[in-house]
């Protein structure tokens, strides 16, 4: 778990601000992609977003923290203490499966990793809302979201969010772009 040494920023309304959805139980390779993007989310100077419970949540909180990214847990439900111990800021809503909408209002773009409807859904919605969505598939796993980015690289799929979302952010500076 990390300490409070650990965080090396606090957030700021000029970082960008991405959302990382994906099941709540997931195979260890994509826990890893996870655990990758969120990491590399942090040395970017994004903030990352998420429901803020388990599986891909979780591990990509873990990339963030461990690299001194502030992390966000939008949490279904009125319970604070049900977030991941990798969540900076929890935010408890007891909206239940409403709150993925808040995840991806939140944020400037969304990286999808394998899920199941609930990812879909927010994905979805993310590109109902005109948010730019990028997808992490497994080898040679369907599952693509109409007009979303695609990519097998959790590396590649950090860097494409952050070209997709670029001009939201022109100023940030100090912080390397994978």
């Amino acid at each position: 778990m990390p300490t409070e040494q650990t965080v090396s920023r606090h957030p700021s309304p000029a970082a960008r601000c991405i959302a990382v959805i994906g099941g709540s139980s997931a195979p260890p390779d994509v826990l890893r992609a996870a655990e990758t993007v969120g990491r590399e989310l942090a040395l970017a100077g994004a903030d990352l977003v998420c429901g803020g419970l388990g599986g891909v949540m979780e591990a990509a909180c873990r990339g963030a923290r461990e690299a001194g990214g502030f992390t966000i847990g939008i949490l279904p439900g009125k319970d604070r203490r049900e977030a991941n111990p990798w969540v900076t800021c929890a935010i408890p809503t007891g909206l239940g499966h409403f709150r993925n909408f808040l995840v991806v209002r939140a944020a400037d773009g969304v990286i999808a990793l394998a899920g199941a409807s609930g990812t879909l859904s927010e994905a979805a919605m993310a590109r109902t809302l005109g948010t730019p969505v990028v997808t992490v598939s497994r080898d040679g796993e369907e599952g693509s979201v109409p007009g979303a980015q695609g990519t097998g690289s959790a590396a590649e799929a950090v860097r494409l969010i952050l070209a997709a979302t670029r001009d939201l952010h022109p100023a940030e500076e100090g912080h390397r772009e994978p």
